[in-house]
């Protein structure tokens, strides 16, 4: 069994000027110790995914239909009681900003350690022993000193360690990663992805990894979902999908990438933009940027299966 099975679930917004389906009908599922990439533009729906899969939607957000298979349990009939139980010791998330989950006027250590006490009858040596052990599974230095630091004593690349720290303390069985990495230098970037990857292999802990940059879960995730207007477009393995894209879309991630042996010449980039989610195209929503849209496009390419990779496009790219 899955540790985790989303089936068909969609999030609206339910709006004055209408309903926008931020997250349309999408389904995956994922294995322990695995890592499932989540990649798209702005607005094609990640971050409202990995909010519904926490249960943070806020108003008019409502997920709307599907379910959330957690070992089998369906979060949606989950009560306020059963979600405070699983948020932040079975299920985590780390944040694209860490001061939205690190308290300004608490030092370190003081954090970490309500985050093991929430969930958790240990003595106050212990408790000590494993936020020190937790600081230093995400490769901060000296963490006995950086215990009795206040967050904003810290660099950026350091308040996301310990935002992760306080994710990965209570050994839980899936974190969601939403973008963490985006606003750090590449070096540390490198990094943070070096130890979460060790951490899914070591630990079993399974990875939802949130990012518009196909450069980043290529060498980390095993699956992938790119998403667009709310939906999964292409799904598979990770390699398959990067060396051997199919949909225009995933095609046009990966060209706009930076490439080396392209030196002074001009980025690719996706003609036109994502349309509003209150005023999508009929059919396939990413017709009016695709040079192989055609009539068929006007209505909305159904799934299909191409061995273990989900397409919806009904002019894929041939497989060289």
């Amino acid at each position: 069994m899955a540790l985790l099975e989303v089936k068909n679930l969609t999030t609206e917004f339910r709006t004055r000027v209408g309903t926008a389906k931020a997250v349309d009908n999408i389904s995956f599922s994922l294995n322990k110790g695995k890592v499932l990439g989540i990649v798209g533009e702005s607005g094609s729906g990640k971050s409202v995914t990995a909010f519904s899969l926490m249960n943070l939607l806020e108003a008019p957000g409502v997920i709307a239909g599907g379910q959330m298979l957690f070992n089998g349990e369906d979060l949606r009939m989950a009560s306020a009681k059963r979600w405070n139980e699983l948020r932040g010791d079975r299920i985590a998330m780390v944040f694209q900003d860490p001061m939205m989950s690190l308290n300004p006027v608490m030092r370190v250590g003081a954090q970490l350690a309500e985050t093991i006490r929430i969930h958790r009858k240990v003595g106050r040596s212990e408790v000590d022993s494993i936020v020190c052990e937790a600081l230093r599974r995400v490769g901060i230095p000296a963490p006995e000193e950086r215990m009795k630091a206040y967050p904003h004593e810290l660099s950026g690349g350091m308040r996301q360690r310990v935002a992760i720290a306080n994710a990965v303390i209570n050994n839980p069985d899936l974190i969601i990663a939403d973008e963490p990495t985006t606003a750090l230098d590449v070096t540390i970037q490198a990094q943070i992805l070096f130890e979460m990857r060790n951490l899914a292999r070591q630990s079993g802990t399974a990875l939802i990894w949130i990012t518009h940059d196909l450069s980043v879960v290529k060498d980390l995730a095993d699956d992938l979902c790119v998403m667009y207007a709310g939906r999964v477009v292409e799904q598979g393995s990770v390699d398959e999908i990067v060396q051997r894209p199919r949909h225009p879309y995933t095609r046009g991630l990966i060209d706009s990438l930076p490439n080396g042996g392209c030196r002074g010449q001009r980025l690719y980039s996706i003609p036109g933009a994502a349309p509003s989610l209150l005023a999508l195209p009929s059919g396939c929503a990413f017709s009016p940027r695709c040079s192989r849209a055609s009539a068929a496009c006007r209505t909305a390419p159904p799934e299909t299966l191409d061995g273990a990779r989900m397409l919806r496009c009904f002019h894929p790219l041939e497989v060289v």
